[in-house]
């Protein structure tokens, strides 16, 4: 169990893989890396952990609470203030340009300025598709979209399922660089899963699903 001095996600799950047969615990400050194969559970993990699902066997804990015991509108101020997920879907809005898609999540939070938002848009090198609906744009550009609009909220914990998959080893690169600092900021733990293509940080601790 972790004491109030050391908030983070504790895990005693009980699947089937060489990852649960133990407990887990992830801290805040740190970062971790899931690897895994297409189709063993790793996007359902990051759905438990975010609480969408809760058909598991065993234990999550989060700051000493059992998640199934965690009231439905509570999840709400705790996927706003503590945990942000990047889904491996995206789930942006296709009809909605680039800087829309962020803003309408900045609007909820209040995180980030307009100015931040457009420096981290030419950072990543998609300034150029502010105003571009994000269903033309490639799937490389979405996924930047999303992790911008991820950044734009408090957090304890960053949650991104496979957030490169699409992107070349340079922009890779910015947005580890962009990921770290924006955590470190916030003190805050980085759990990132991979089925290859790996985000490059320095990770405290490698997990095999």
């Amino acid at each position: 169990m972790l004491s109030n001095s050391r908030p983070g996600v504790f895990f005693d799950l009980e699947l089937h893989s060489d990852v649960w047969d133990k407990q887990l615990t992830f801290e805040k400050g740190k970062s971790y890396l899931i690897e895994a194969e297409s189709g063993t559970g790793k996007s359902s993990l990051f759905s438990f952990i975010y609480g969408y699902r809760s058909d598991f066997l065993g234990n999550i804990y989060f700051d000493e609470r059992s998640v199934n015991d965690i009231p439905f509108k509570e999840w709400d101020e705790i996927r706003k203030t503590k945990l942000s997920l990047l889904f491996q879907e995206l789930r942006l809005f296709p009809e909605l340009t680039a800087f829309e898609n962020i803003e309408l999540k900045n609007q909820l939070t209040q995180h980030k300025s307009h100015k931040e938002i457009e420096e981290m848009l030419q950072l990543l090198g998609i300034g150029d598709k502010r105003n571009t609906p994000c269903a033309k744009l490639s799937w490389g550009q979405q996924q930047r979209v999303a992790i911008i609009r991820a950044l734009c909220q408090p957090y304890q914990f960053l949650l991104f399922d496979e957030p490169i998959s699409h992107l070349d080893d340079k922009n890779a690169a910015i947005i580890a660089d962009l990921v770290e600092k924006e955590a470190k900021a916030q003190n805050a733990g980085i759990i990132v899963s991979s089925i290859g293509k790996q985000l490059p940080l320095p990770y405290h601790q490698r997990f095999a699903l």
